[in-house]
């Protein structure tokens, strides 16, 4: 398969620029210093979009096309330990365990997905160690490579729900649970909360606007009295539409945390 590079001048705009890309079909980055390459198959690349998108953030890129790389090389070289010092440390098989944190999880990505996400992932990770999650219903929507729901099991939820609709995410989270020795994790296909039985304690969506908003009147439905849901994977642009969709369904912000260009809202039921 042929795969295009785009290569971006990016500066510190590499988290954003990661997240709306993947948003695009791209499916592996290399970032350096100031350089972010982006790589996309032949067939899902949109020269005009992708130009749109860099003239809007008034950054120099440049394509071409290359052969099918080996993602597991790619997302190595880039992918670095998340850790919440004094708490809890994200990292791949291959780097060292991370010393002084009580819980120390390995993840192994399927592809490079994420490994620029580390400031959305940073703020779930720290802000889960305020949540009630000793003995709670948990949902964790949109999954992705499974993390938070395995430091959710290990903070001593009774049970975890964690959902994604896609493929690679379902077989990447389940591979992750086995390995931390999950056993409290259900790991579940799908696209929307609608349909879905039974309520939660504590929801987890670390996803997008798109789809918060698009779900949150589902959250809502699914959360237990006295229950709490954590959002990320917002810049900070955002807030003031998720609070507003919030305040329609009866959720209000209790708190707010920021890191670079994004956000995280702990929201509960207005009282």
């Amino acid at each position: 398969m042929t795969y295009v590079e785009v290569s971006i001048k990016a500066g510190g705009l590499q988290e954003v620029l990661i997240a709306l890309l993947a948003d695009r079909g791209f499916e592996g980055f290399e970032q350096e210093e100031g350089l972010l390459r982006a790589y996309v198959p032949e067939a899902e690349f949109d020269a005009d979009e992708v130009g749109a998108l860099m003239t809007s953030f008034g950054v120099q890129f440049s394509v071409s096309r290359i052969r099918e790389k080996n993602w597991n090389e790619v997302w190595e070289r880039s992918f670095q330990p998340v850790v919440v010092e004094g708490f809890c440390a994200v990292r791949a098989q291959f780097h060292a365990p991370i010393p002084d944190v009580p819980y120390d999880l390995v993840i192994t990505p399927k592809m490079s997905f994420g490994t620029g996400h580390h400031a959305t992932t940073y703020m779930m990770l720290e802000a889960m160690q305020r949540l009630p999650l000793p003995g709670s219903r948990v949902l964790d929507f949109g999954t992705g490579t499974g993390v938070l729901a395995i430091l959710a099991e290990r903070l001593g939820a009774a049970s975890v729900l964690a959902i994604d609709n896609d493929d690679w995410s379902i077989a990447n989270a389940q591979e992750n649970v086995q390995a931390n020795g999950c056993s409290r994790i259900t790991v579940m296909q799908r696209d929307t909360l609608t349909g879905l039985e039974g309520s939660f304690d504590v929801i987890l969506a670390n996803i997008n606007k798109h789809v918060i908003l698009e779900q949150l009147p589902s959250m809502e439905q699914h959360l237990a009295r006295g229950g709490v849901i954590l959002w990320s994977g917002l810049m900070i642009d955002d807030s003031e539409d998720i609070e507003n969709e919030a305040a329609k369904n009866k959720l209000s912000i209790s708190k707010r945390m920021s890191k670079g260009s994004w956000i995280a809202l702990h929201a509960g039921r207005m009282k």
